[in-house]
């Protein structure tokens, strides 16, 4: 359902039902989850890289499994989102290390918010994003009501929602939803180079940052301002940023350890 490859610190989870346009299903849904789970616990995990296998990147939910769940009277779509999509956003949100997601081909529904909850999204020029929820009757999960609108505002979100229209690469970069898009034959070498850079970059930092940019979407700015004193002396305490100053004054290159 899924692979994952661990080179030079970055690690590679890859959405692997290329038949099924990586639709998910409970069991990709639990390899996805124990992939995340393994990324937070395994200090050679540097940096996470997020792709799909195939023409898709993730065509979001199985509709034959949702179908079953929503047909039996003693259970509802709920069920899928709890055991799913909250745990999969909460994983990545939570990972206190770069997560980049390399959108390869159509991301829709569910697999364009799992996208967007990335923090560095890339795309193929080829790729599309589809909040294709409205098309059977449904409402943006996997986070969606909450990250899109502060994406790219609420009168975008609200339309693409409402009218389910595809959106291109090149359209979501200029919309703030992404950051680069890159001709299909050069995508994934752009993609490995940013995890690659990432990979040996501050780690420590990287979550500690990401940490306040969650924190962020909450506090009013006196809070916020508080806590980045928190974290910045949490920071100050690390070896890279020990070995980042003294690289400095030394006229070098850092070698960050990522603690």
């Amino acid at each position: 359902m899924i692979t994952t490859n661990l080179t030079d610190g970055v690690f590679t989870i890859t959405l692997n039902r290329p038949d099924k346009l990586n639709s998910f299903i409970f069991e990709m849904a639990s390899e996805l989850k124990e992939a995340l789970h393994r990324a937070e616990s395994d200090d050679n995990v540097r940096c996470v890289l997020l792709t799909g296998e195939g023409r898709a990147f993730c065509a979001g939910q199985d509709l034959a499994e949702a179908t079953e769940v929503s047909d039996d009277p003693e259970r509802d779509l709920s069920e899928i989102v709890h055991h799913t999509y909250i745990p999969i956003i909460k994983g990545i949100r939570k990972l206190e290390k770069p997560v980049v997601c390399a959108v390869n081909g159509t991301a829709a529904g569910a697999g364009a918010n799992i996208a967007l909850a990335c923090d560095i999204v890339i795309a193929s020029e080829e790729a599309k994003f589809i909040q294709s929820f409205s098309q059977i009757g449904l409402i943006p999960d996997s986070g969606g009501t909450y990250i899109l609108p502060r994406l790219i505002g609420l009168a975008r979100a609200t339309a693409l929602t409402f009218l389910g229209e595809k959106v291109s690469a090149k359209e979501a970069v200029e919309m703030g939803m992404i950051w680069k898009a890159f001709p299909a034959n050069q995508f994934m070498d752009e993609a490995k180079a940013i995890t690659s850079k990432l990979a040996k970059m501050p780690t420590k930092g990287f979550g500690l940052t990401k940490r306040g940019f969650n924190a962020g979407f909450a506090n009013d700015l006196e809070i916020q301002m508080k806590l980045e004193a928190n974290l910045q002396a949490e920071a100050g305490e690390t070896y890279d940023y020990s070995e980042g100053v003294k690289a400095f004054m030394e006229k070098r290159k850092p070698e960050f350890k990522g603690k």
